[in-house]
């Protein structure tokens, strides 16, 4: 597969067979890096983003969750801490969460071998079927964005209904499946933490099905020969209610705070926590669902795992809307209901990039 490249101007560009013709490879970005590209293809060239980084300017919040179950005045100062991160910046990093060192390091192992094996194994994944439950390929909105990103992508649908082992890549199954298990605990005592900081019982967010699903996505970021002229990840942000980031030590990961693009820095045996669309939607932009993206980089690959929690492959007609305990005649709803389904359907049809899908929802 040849594509044009940045250097190389024509008047015929033909946008939509090129992308045809990568889709169609089922190689992804890997295999143009494999195939020993020097320059990034045209597809993939992003329009500059004129906002600038402010790193030195902010302290990104890392949360402590030592003694969460065990001291009530630690609890306190937790459940306030994830409060005013989830309020302000909408991410935070969490350590002491649980998981062990040992299972994060085979997790990001068990992304990275799925990835780097061969090309005609990672083939019979590759697809845009989104109703199947294990799906690989690059860039789920290849034909709706602007411009392709620099990132290649495995997903498995883990919850709620148990995923048959043997539909799982054999090189990250055994993982998969213990880590999911861990995933969940943690995001089930995130949702306590975060119902207690919206001055609800602690199992409202449960209650409501919140943590009901969950999906993982492993991401893999080549190494970039001309990272200035694409992104691992279009400016975003996501259409869950919660996402649980697991990344190696590369970096690249940015959050948009007070019109600043600020790092999120890699930390070993942590991970990151980010409000999604739909919890800003159900507390009434209460806690808030930040831009972030993903930096190309000349070092790499970047591997990543990211923990959706969302019901979006399930076929509910449950409507979520602003939670009526945290309304008033000062603080009307904002949002109109929505079901998580018609809500993703929307944001995938829109594509990464732009303004939030929470707009097209607003009363």
């Amino acid at each position: 597969m040849v594509l044009p490249c940045a250097g190389e101007v024509s008047d015929d560009y033909d946008r939509s067979s090129e992308l045809k013709a990568f889709d169609e490879s089922k190689a992804g970005v890997k295999g143009l890096v494999d195939s020993g590209v020097s320059i990034v293809p045209r597809i993939f060239i992003q329009p500059p983003d004129k906002l600038g980084t402010g790193n030195a300017r902010f302290k990104f919040p890392v949360i402590d969750l030592q003694g969460v179950d065990s001291e009530p005045v630690r609890r306190k100062e937790i459940v306030e801490a994830v409060g005013k991160a989830s309020e302000t910046w909408g991410f935070f990093t969490v350590v002491n969460h649980g998981i062990p060192e040992s299972m994060l390091e085979e997790m990001m192992d068990g992304a990275r071998r799925f990835h780097e094996q061969d090309t005609e194994v990672k083939k019979k994944f590759y697809t845009r079927d989104l109703t199947r439950e294990v799906i690989y390929n690059s860039n789920f909105d290849l034909y709706a964005s602007k411009a392709a990103n620099w990132r290649d992508t495995l997903y498995c649908l883990l919850a709620p209904h148990p995923l048959d082992p043997q539909q799982v890549p054999a090189t990250c199954r055994d993982i998969l499946m213990e880590y999911k298990e861990e995933i969940m605990r943690l995001g089930h005592k995130l949702f306590e933490l975060m119902s207690e900081a919206l001055g609800l019982n602690p199992n409202h967010l449960k209650d409501m099905d919140c943590g009901e699903g969950l999906l993982v996505l492993c991401h893999y970021y080549p190494a970039c020969p001309e990272p200035e002229l694409t992104m691992g990840t279009t400016k975003h942000s996501d259409n869950n209610f919660l996402s649980i980031l697991l990344q190696d030590q590369i970096g690249g990961l940015q959050v948009l705070h007070q019109d600043q693009w600020v790092d999120v820095p890699p930390m070993p045996g942590a991970v990151v926590i980010n409000i999604g669309d739909l919890m800003q939607l159900i507390t009434n932009d209460r806690f808030k669902s930040v831009q972030h993206r993903v930096l190309a980089n000349r070092r790499g690959p970047r591997v990543s795992a990211a923990c959706f929690f969302s019901t979006s492959h399930l076929p509910s007609s449950k409507i979520y809307e602003p939670i009526k305990e945290l309304l008033s005649e000062e603080n009307p709803p904002k949002y109109r209901g929505t079901t998580v389904r018609d809500y993703v359907v929307y944001y995938r049809s829109k594509g990464l990039g732009g303004t939030s899908a929470l707009t097209h929802f607003k009363l």
